[in-house]
């Protein structure tokens, strides 16, 4: 091999490196069997939730994960690999892809990294099954909200009751 092609292949290991230490959640799928239709489906609702899938050679994966200081994660580069990152949000590459493999039975959860952790494939799907960042700060919201209304409430149930007597 030429002196530029290995300086090109070590320069996509420090990109994809510094791509999994930037990762908030890193997800890796097998999407060997799917439609070109389900493939772009699943691309297009990756990218509107601002992540990012990427079919990496494995190799290159391996060297990255290395680098990144994710060495267990070079199990999951095996077979044809596709590679999910989201800087923001934690649960929405889990939630999308696992959503979308209910549907597309080709596409196959490997596993992935949360926050630093690696993470196998039921951690990836018990991920999922959490609500996303709106849904939790919404039940915060309502929990917060909780007291305030009980004491309107009972603050509306004496003045009642004081109508009541008068």
């Amino acid at each position: 091999m030429s002196e530029a092609i290995i300086a090109k292949k070590a320069e996509m290991v420090d990109a994809v490196a510094e791509k999994m230490k930037a990762a908030t959640s890193i997800v890796v799928v097998d999407s060997r069997g799917l439609t070109v239709e389900q493939d772009t489906n699943l691309r297009r609702s990756l990218r509107d939730s601002d992540i990012e899938l990427k079919v990496i050679k494995n190799s290159i994966l391996v060297r990255a994960a290395e680098k990144a200081g994710l060495d267990e994660m070079k199990d999951l580069f095996v077979g044809p690999s596709a590679v999910a990152f989201s800087n923001e949000d934690v649960v929405a590459p889990a939630k999308i892809i696992s959503d979308f493999a209910k549907e597309a039975d080709a596409l196959e959860i490997k596993g992935g990294a949360i926050e630093g952790a690696v993470s196998s494939k039921e951690e990836i799907q018990a991920l999922a099954a959490l609500p996303n960042r709106e849904g939790m700060l919404s039940m915060l919201l309502s929990v917060l909200q909780a007291p305030v209304r009980n004491l309107a409430y009972a603050v509306k149930a004496v003045a009642d009751s004081k109508d009541e007597v008068a």
